[in-house]
């Protein structure tokens, strides 16, 4: 018996916002993406440049072109597709992000993949993956449904002279502390209720790290989750800002992809 697809794909969502197109009842593939499938294939199967020649020099202020060189690259991840051009409408400019509390600015800005502080350079990427398994529930037929999971990580390298990479993560891990009771944050053209902020085990790797849960008020009993994942490697800031589909509805807990993370982190030295 074939089985009977729910699909939820998440539309390019800003840092700060996720809107959704759902498509009830569909097979398990979709033709019209076979040609960028096809591309993806094609960018994983060439051989990844070598890595060591690609590190980061460590305890300077890197460049644009620099960063450019140990960012992302689609070889780079196996799992989902990294975007080297960031669409417009994810492209968020420091001065359309703003808070009700001025505490709480390092928090958005980290959620609309924009640089905290006073970067010497920064470049930006986007990943994004998905994954399929079998539900736990039946159909309305009675037949199987496959459950999809889709998430999405917009990610920012930012470069500090004197310090500043180290002060803007401490400044970050200060907004999540006097932060925890939520405000409201405006990205771009969304505006949002954050509900909570709460602090996470963050990642192994780099110099130092932070994690942080953002409780997103949806108008339900639970609240959406987003998560900012923030990793200093010498004078560089990594920040990965990260939706999940389901968890942005249902608040329900998520993992962001450990190895778009370890890429990335091991791109910088």
């Amino acid at each position: 018996m074939s089985s009977t697809a729910v699909r939820r794909t998440a539309l390019a969502a800003s840092a700060t916002a996720l809107a959704l197109l759902v498509t009830a009842c569909g097979g398990s593939s979709d033709d019209d993406g076979a040609a960028g499938d096809d591309k993806v294939k094609a960018d994983r199967s060439a051989p990844a440049a070598d890595k060591s020649a690609e590190s980061a020099p460590a305890g300077r202020a890197l460049t644009a072109a620099e960063l450019e060189k140990v960012a992302l690259t689609p070889s780079d991840v196996k799992n989902g597709e990294v975007t080297t051009k960031v669409p417009a409408k994810d492209d968020i400019a420091k001065d359309q992000v703003s808070t009700d509390d001025k505490a709480c600015l390092p928090l958005a800005l980290g959620q609309s993949a924009v640089a905290q502080g006073e970067p010497a350079a920064s470049v930006k990427r986007s990943w994004h993956g998905q994954t399929e398994a079998p539900s736990r529930s039946k159909g309305p037929d009675g037949r199987d449904m496959t459950t999809i999971s889709v998430d999405k990580i917009m990610l920012n390298l930012a470069s500090y002279a004197d310090g500043g990479a180290e002060q803007a993560l401490q400044e970050l891990r200060t907004a999540a502390g006097k932060c925890a009771g939520g405000f409201v944050a405006t990205s771009g053209d969304d505006k949002l209720k954050i509900a909570e902020v709460t602090t996470a085990s963050a990642p192994k790797g780099g110099d130092e790290a932070v994690a942080i849960n953002i409780g997103v008020d949806i108008g339900k009993d639970t609240n959406g989750l987003m998560k900012l994942v923030v990793v200093r490697k010498g004078a560089t800031l990594a920040s990965f800002s990260a939706v999940n589909l389901s968890s942005m509805m249902t608040g329900a807990e998520f993992q962001v992809a450990a190895d778009v993370v370890d890429a990335q982190v091991a791109k910088l030295g």
